[in-house]
């Protein structure tokens, strides 16, 4: 029996309809599911969609970056240089357990292009790992203040490539510079891929505009 992470589960579902459609959300380095659970209210989702939303806990691990301190984390960080030494092995296992995730969603009835993978910060860099090499369509990858960590190993999935990405990114980022948005940016439209690409005049974090142009794209893709 597969253990699944836990997480915050929080359902949309004003109209009491069978839930048809999920958004797997994952926070930051060393945050929790909660991070993102107040943000569903303010999407200003329609009555009549069905969304259920799973932020999932990281697991605790030691970061080399903090001191070797233990928090939650997807993965190490060995080094921040713009480079983002990272221990890849630890993205390819946590993403395996959101594929986990895209699983259980799929066997409580949500079709996999119903289910958006979204990440925030180091969760970003696991989405983006997560969604381009998922063997079947999703409804969409959204990568939030983050990285693509992992070019050079993910498998990319033919059925995907056609899946909408939206990319957001504070232009004074002190974290992760706004340079390593545009690059995930630029590598994946060369490679055709189908790219919304938006900034706002804010650090790493959120801001209003940018969580209701969120919602205003989860309502595109999730159709």
């Amino acid at each position: 029996m597969s253990h699944y992470l836990d997480a915050v589960i929080v359902e949309h579902n004003p109209s009491q309809k069978q839930i048809d459609k999920a958004v797997i959300w994952l926070h930051g380095l060393g945050a929790s599911g909660h991070d993102f659970e107040p943000v569903v209210p303010q999407l200003g989702l329609a009555d009549d969609m069905a969304v259920r939303f799973i932020f999932p806990h990281a697991p605790n691990r030691p970061v080399t970056i903090n001191g070797g301190m233990v928090m939650p984390a997807w993965y190490d960080i060995l080094e921040m240089s713009l480079e983002r030494k990272v221990d890849v092995t630890q993205i390819e296992e946590s993403a395996q357990q959101i594929q986990d995730l895209i699983t259980r969603e799929v066997e409580r009835g949500v079709l996999p292009e119903h289910i958006v993978i979204a990440g925030f910060s180091q969760g970003g860099a696991v989405a983006y790992h997560v969604a381009l090499g998922y063997p079947e369509r999703l409804a969409g990858l959204m990568a939030l203040s983050t990285y693509f960590a992992t070019n050079d190993s993910v498998r990319y999935s033919a059925v995907n490539t056609d899946m909408p990405i939206l990319i957001e990114h504070g232009t004074h980022d002190p974290v992760v510079p706004v340079i390593l948005g545009e690059q995930a940016k630029q590598l994946l439209s060369e490679k055709g891929y189908n790219i919304a690409y938006h900034t706002y005049p804010m650090a790493h974090q959120v801001c209003m505009p940018q969580i209701q142009n969120i919602g205003k794209w989860l309502k595109n893709v999730l159709i």
